[in-house]
């Protein structure tokens, strides 16, 4: 039997991922040792292989068949635009992507004025604006704290992850639209949703009563 590869965003949504494998007998003690160099993890008797990849590139591993199975966040999905299935909403790692700005943008938004949008999501913040409200906009990607932006006159607005919304109002920020809501999802390599299809169905069946 052939080992069914899974690739996980690092981070929360790995050691979340590991407790619901657990739930359905799916064990990888090695993955949960502190300080651990290991890249790649195995599960000899279930014939699983498990590693940990940065967020972005989950997708990647997974498009190119070099992992079987992915768990990443539905914002990643979007943004990297990779071919492969979406299987499953995971349910956990819950937030929404979000247009935010301060009170004064809002005008801005409704009378589809040209402004700048500052995100870490350059993909997805052109899609909203130009797929689905129609606006032009000018999109600046950035990489660090994107709340930055509009306080310093960079944007008028940003497009970005929001969990509490805490950061925005210590900053005066506002979310002044939704994009769209996020949480972890589980993708397939197109190629082993055919070839692996048994052993990839009876996973999905044991996980969905726990998701809910």
């Amino acid at each position: 039997m052939e080992y069914l590869t899974f690739a996980l965003a690092k981070g929360r949504l790995a050691k979340k991922s590991l407790e619901l494998f657990e739930q359905i007998g799916i064990h990888m003690d090695e993955m949960k040792e502190p300080g651990t160099r290991k890249l790649i993890f195995v599960n000899e008797e279930l014939r699983i292989k498990m590693f940990l990849a940065k967020a972005s590139d989950v997708p990647t591993y997974v498009e190119y068949g070099a992992a079987d199975i992915g768990i990443v966040g539905k914002d990643t999905i979007l943004e990297e635009g990779r071919r492969l299935y979406e299987v499953m909403d995971l349910g956990f790692g819950k937030c929404r992507m979000c247009v935010c700005g301060p009170e004064s943008a809002r005008e801005r938004l409704k009378h589809q004025e040209l402004i700048r949008v500052a995100s870490k999501y350059p993909h997805i913040a052109k899609d909203y604006f130009y797929n689905k409200k129609h606006q032009t906009v000018e999109i600046i990607k950035l990489n660090g704290s994107v709340e930055l932006a509009p306080i310093v006159g960079l944007s008028e607005v940003i497009v970005d992850i929001v969990e509490t919304g805490s950061t925005l109002k210590e900053n005066g920020l506002k979310v002044l639209e939704e994009v769209c809501t996020l949480s972890a999802r589980m993708v397939v390599n197109q190629v082993s949703m055919k070839m692996e299809n048994e052993r990839i169905t009876d996973l999905l069946y044991q996980i969905k009563p726990l998701i809910g």
